[in-house]
């Protein structure tokens, strides 16, 4: 079992910066997919970024060059750094964590912290 928990969300003007947190309750590096996602209000949860348990880094076009999802392994956080925020980032921000093993996939998810972009 796998315990998230995201901070760092709140209200912000366009063109700033927010970081967001996700503090789990184990070990996490090396063994789980991490990802933020995010769900704006009438549409669909979409994948913003995931670093995998091998450490390679993925990004939905939407955010690249903006965005930048890291680890720390001392801390067991995994950190979504958002610079250049627009509008149309305003969603709740997910941490999810998961991983395969032998065929089955195990699952984990934050609550969610807001994040508004808004002048």
């Amino acid at each position: 079992q796998v315990r998230l928990v995201e901070s760092g969300g709140g209200l912000v003007q366009p063109g700033g910066s927010l970081r967001l947190s996700c503090a789990a309750s184990g070990n996490i590096f090396g063994l789980y997919n991490m990802g933020w996602y995010r769900q704006a209000p009438g549409k669909q949860r979409e994948l913003v970024a995931r670093l995998t348990s091998g450490g390679d880094t993925h990004y939905a076009d939407s955010v690249k060059g903006r965005f930048t999802i890291s680890g720390d392994n001392a801390k067991n956080t995994v950190y979504l750094q958002m610079n250049s925020l627009k509008p149309e980032d305003t969603a709740v921000y997910s941490c999810n964590a998961f991983r395969i093993i032998v065929g089955v996939k195990y699952d984990y998810w934050g609550q969610g912290t807001q994040v508004t972009v808004s002048s």
